[in-house]
């Protein structure tokens, strides 16, 4: 059509507008329903998407106790399932891996690894044996026409038990998504019988792949919540980490590329890796020399899928819509219908038993009182049923229903051999124990309740063991990226001009960083910024100092002297900064134009150094020299205007003596919840630490060490000793020795900090009883009874005064040529050594809250040295 036509002039006579409304209007709703419906998402009855019930019942059909190859299964599968082969294989194979209802055989691969099982005409299945205890019963089945009305199918399975929460579910559907995480089997059994008790439960997942859980936010499973799964790591030596269980949704193969990709970005460093996984978890992280073990094992649970998240969805089938309901929800009313269908079974089996008792007192008395003799003349089946009918009235009166056609028809086919042998006895126990199972019956649908939680009772024991937790909970630590990440990257400065980058590699040397680090510049007008690091970056001309930026930062304080504005006064101050907004630039000083530092430190642990003043040669000045203490100063907010030093000129400062740190001994406590060090007030106080204090650590293998209160190590679930370690405070131990079987005592000092040592023998049958860090400890041996002699009383000794201070690889002394029953750690001796006080403590000054604003002026420290103007 050309720009000049128009439609109307382009159309030609047997054009026709077709309205399209209408014609597809509803089939998009229908497609999406059927997806929701009968595709996606499962029904919260009996747990399972309309692919896997089909597949379950056509395994019933099949089975007769031996295997049958899935490929077999899925054929049959197709005379119900109106899809293709290939996706009831994988249906079959996601069900056989979940290791509950299919009993499997052959190469199902492996979900650890990733590997996929073997094609369907190799492998077989059959149903297992709890399946064939809580998922069929095809009496209180309700049935359907399969999709071609050839065959019947299940509407639902039922399934006796909280099958939705066992396996787990995944679907996407139409406008709509499911994610229900697979819980343990007996904790569902627990929470059931919880739930009929009236109690209150607790539910989080579970998974085959192990880990550890952080649920702290999963929200019952509902919308919005989360957990957090991490890989199981741990250092089998200085130079190699092993993760031994990985998070829920990985396998080694996506677990080995993450850290593959996070090792080429320079985020973490590693050797090699090796991958030893077969029916467990074994990844080998070789790391090079001089890289530590536990700042790896945090960048790995940062930069790779050693960590991941999940947001859990429970969108179920329920009451023939979609819902979203909590986990919670999910197994109460998965639990309620358990009771449903046990109460189900109960009367059908209440109607059997009474038929059969009905059917067996007609029978007595149709063959006690010889009523077959009164049909033999009768000529008619009219005649005959009527004989019958007459011959029993007088006999029927403690029937629970009346006499039917039905009955007597049955009458008439019992055989004469059975007539003949009829025993009067037998008939009457039969009767009786029919009457006995009625009676019971009866008594388990008058207390359902109880009925209902011994059957959960009763699969725990059949089918629990071997179904315990695999995934440990407990709640994680949160890991800054930037405190773990390897320093990829090194950063340089161009001081006069003002530039500072990674790029600049013909400028000066700063440090070692990483892409992913904010730092922290102060130039000498005054103006502080902090900026990411990137290739280049200006701040301002002539930088003074160029560092790491760590938020949160109370103890590295920087100390400083300024000239405020182009004539104005000389101030020094002392600040921390603990936060700001990135790419802004602040003002140390007041803003004024002709600003200038003249002095400036940045000191990691708040040192306060001396430094010597100078002033300019002026008329009428008396004294042009003299020194200043940073010590004498208090750590402020960094806008304050800080405190007169001189009103005078300066000529220059130069650094006299370097300080020591002027904050208190930092304080760490340890969280026995998440096993880390702290400074958040989280567990146990362990302590104030200077620079040079460690902590001691002794495990229950024996093995004793001490290390510096770092916040990134991981500690071990066996450690029994964690304290500041005192150098000079011996430690004692009572040990089992396995090739003597005695115990023997040992006193000893940590002789190298830097090394782990065992203080037990080689012997494999060697253990430690009890271990004491106190100056004189006490143990309570208990002896055992010898036979035919009184049992020796119990005995207090005084570890200190029992043996004297050895090397730590010394064996100790014997405690007893006799049987020990048990030794106890008692109160220990009071005792208060004499510490000297170090000669170079100064007295500290606490840290203070750092101050968004403050422009008030502090009263001058050195009035004596100013002159007036």
């Amino acid at each position: 059509m050309s720009e000049e036509q128009t439609p109307e002039e382009n159309s030609t006579p047997n054009d026709e507008l077709i309205k399209v409304t209408g014609m597809y209007q509803d089939w998009f709703l229908d497609y999406a329903s059927y997806v929701i419906m009968e595709r996606a998402v499962p029904a919260l009855e009996d747990g399972f998407k309309p692919v896997q019930r089909r597949i379950l019942h056509s395994m019933k059909d099949l089975d007769d106790g031996r295997y049958n190859k899935v490929a077999n299964i899925v054929g049959h599968t197709m005379q119900y399932h109106p899809h293709g082969d290939a996706s009831i294989a994988d249906a079959i194979v996601q069900l056989g891996q979940k290791d509950l209802l299919i009993d499997a055989q052959g190469n199902w691969g492996n979900t650890l690894t990733g590997d996929r099982a073997a094609a369907s005409r190799y492998i077989e299945a059959r149903l297992s044996k709890f399946a064939l205890d809580v998922v069929f019963n095809p009496k209180t089945t309700q049935w359907q026409l399969s999709y071609d009305g050839r065959k019947k199918e299940p509407v639902n399975l039922p399934v006796k038990f909280p099958m939705i929460l066992a396996q787990g579910a995944e679907g996407i559907a139409v406008g709509l998504s499911t994610r229900i995480l697979p819980h343990n089997f007996n904790e569902l059994i627990d929470a059931s019988i919880k739930h009929l008790e009236g109690k209150k439960f607790t539910l989080y997942p579970d998974f085959p792949s192990a880990g550890v859980m952080d649920v702290a936010e999963y929200n019952d499973g509902m919308r919005g919540g989360k957990i957090r799964l991490r890989a199981k790591i741990e250092v089998l030596d200085k130079k190699t980490l092993v993760i031994n269980e990985i998070p829920y949704g990985t396998n080694t193969g996506t677990i080995i590329d993450s850290i593959l990709k996070a090792n080429d970005k320079g985020k973490i460093k590693v050797k090699k890796i090796e991958d030893n996984t077969s029916s467990q978890v074994e990844i080998l992280v070789h790391l090079p020399n001089n890289i530590s073990p536990d700042k790896t094992i945090d960048a790995l649970f940062a930069f790779t899928q050693c960590e991941t998240s999940i947001s859990p969805l429970a969108c179920v089938i329920y009451e023939d819509k979609p819902q979203f309901l909590p986990v919670s929800e999910l197994l109460r009313k998965s639990t309620d219908h358990t009771v449903h269908l046990l109460k189900r079974e109960l009367e059908i089996e209440l109607d059997e038993l009474e038929e059969k008792w009905h059917f067996a007192s007609l029978e007595r008395i149709f063959i006690e009182n010889r009523i077959y003799r009164d049909i033999e003349d009768k000529e008619t089946w009219e005649e005959v049923l009527k004989a019958i009918d007459d011959g029993l009235k007088p006999h029927i009166s403690h029937l629970k229903r009346a006499v039917t056609q039905e009955d007597l028809i049955r009458l008439t086919e019992i055989k004469i051999k059975r007539i003949s042998k009829f025993d009067l006895d037998k008939a009457q126990q039969k009767i009786e124990t029919l009457e006995a199972d009625i009676e019971q019956v009866k008594h388990h649908l008058n207390h359902l309740v109880e009925y209902s939680i011994a059957h959960f009772e009763r699969l725990k024991a059949t089918y629990g063991k071997g179904r315990e937790r695999k995934t440990e909970i407990r709640p994680f630590e949160d890991i800054e990226a930037t405190k773990v990440v390897i320093r990829n990257a090194k950063l340089y400065v161009n001081r006069k001009e003002g530039f500072i980058g990674t790029s600049l590699k013909k400028e000066e040397y700063v440090t070692d960083c990483s892409d992913i680090d904010d730092v922290i510049c102060f130039t000498e007008d005054g103006t502080m910024m902090v900026t990411k690091v990137d290739t280049k970056t200006f701040i301002g001309k002539n930088i003074l100092y160029l560092g790491i930026f760590k938020k949160k930062d109370k103890r590295t304080i920087y100390n400083l002297i300024y000239r405020d504005g182009k004539k104005g006064h000389n101030f020094m101050k002392r600040f921390a900064v603990t936060s700001m907004t990135r790419n802004r630039a602040y003002n140390v000083g007041q803003g004024k134009p002709g600003t200038k530092v003249l002095y400036f430190s940045a000191n990691p642990n708040g040192e306060a150094e001396l430094v010597g003043i100078y002033l300019k040669q002026i008329k009428g000045v008396r004294k042009v020299k003299f020194d200043l203490d940073f010590s004498d100063l208090k750590i402020k907010g960094r806008g304050v205007k800080g405190n007169l030093v001189t009103k005078q000129s300066i000529k220059k400062i130069e650094l006299k003596e370097k300080g020591v740190s002027t904050l208190k001994p930092r304080k760490i406590w340890f969280d026995e919840t998440v096993k880390r060090l702290n400074v958040d007030e989280r567990g146990e106080l362990l302590g104030a630490f200077r620079g040079e204090d460690r902590i001691l650590i002794i495990t229950q293998a024996g093995m004793v060490k001490t290390i510096r209160p770092e916040l990134t190590t991981h500690f071990e679930n066996n450690i029994i000793v964690m304290e500041k370690w005192n150098p000079k405070k011996p430690i004692s131990a009572v040990y089992f020795e396995g090739e003597k079987e005695r115990f023997y005592v040992k006193r000893f000092f940590v002789e190298n900090e830097e090394k782990e040592e065992n203080i037990l023998t080689d012997h494999k049958d060697s253990y430690l009883e009890v271990v004491s860090t106190d100056w004189i400890p006490q143990i309570d041996v208990q002896f055992t009874k010898q036979r035919g002699k009184e049992r020796r009383p119990n005995e207090v000794l005084n570890l200190k005064e029992f043996i004297s201070v050895k090397g730590i690889n010394a064996m100790g002394n014997q405690l007893t040529p006799e049987k020990v029953n048990a030794i106890d750690l008692i109160a220990p001796i009071p005792f208060e050594p004499e510490e000297n006080q170090p000669a170079n403590d100064v007295d500290v000054v606490d840290e203070e809250e750092v101050k968004s604003n403050g422009n008030a002026q502090s009263p001058s420290l050195f009035d004596e040295m100013e002159e007036e103007d």
